[in-house]
């Protein structure tokens, strides 16, 4: 049931022809992702794929997954129109088949859930391999009182703590809090208040 209802909002959102989020992609993990050797990547909640098409315009092997069809559709033609493939799977994380270490790269950004944070977390740290890299730029608790984006519900934004034990597992963990100016599409713009993560297993 809480699946449905966020297919259902996502599939919604996703349905005009634009791209609610642009087709750029996030500035943090564009410059991340440049210091390390292509390999196999991994977006989940990836939406409409301006992150997915970037990895894959550099030379990444591209999987992503989200809930909505509607993001799907709209990913796969972004890909269409910059002539490169990515793997795009449907449905949520409890769907998705990957064994323990699939992955080079994991890419987490703004993937905010109303619950299981910590299970699909562990889940995220299980799927790197040995040496992979997790990259993640979300809402930090002091989004809140902005309107420049994010859930509504402040559980769902994240803190520091709460990312130190989510990926305790890997052996380097970087965090860090911050305020950014947003300009990603129709949704992302404005000052925000932002926790970005970059972790090695």
């Amino acid at each position: 049931m809480e699946n449905e209802k966020k297919r259902y909002f996502w599939d919604e959102r996703y349905a005009s022809e634009e791209y609610i989020y642009g087709t750029e992609p996030n500035k943090f993990f564009a410059g991340c992702i440049a210091e390390y050797t292509p390999g196999k990547i991994l977006f989940p909640a990836e939406g409409e794929g301006r992150n997915a098409v970037y990895a894959a315009k550099h030379g990444w092997e591209v999987t992503a997954f989200d809930l909505s069809i509607e993001g799907k559709r709209k990913a796969e033609r972004l890909a269409q129109s910059e002539n490169v493939s990515i793997d795009y799977l449907h449905g949520g994380f409890e769907d998705m088949p990957f064994p323990p270490a699939s992955f080079d790269c994991v890419v987490l950004i703004y993937a905010h859930f109303p619950k299981h944070r910590e299970l699909y977390h562990k889940m995220v740290s299980e799927w790197l391999k040995p040496g992979g890299v997790l990259i993640l730029e979300g809402f930090e608790k002091a989004q809140k009182n902005r309107s420049t984006g994010g859930p509504g519900n402040s559980a769902m934004l994240f803190s520091r703590e709460e990312m130190k034990i989510d990926f305790q597992s890997l052996s380097k963990l970087t965090i860090e809090e911050k305020l950014i100016t947003l300009d990603e599409g129709e949704l992302h713009v404005g000052v925000a208040s932002v926790i970005r993560v970059l972790g090695i297993k």
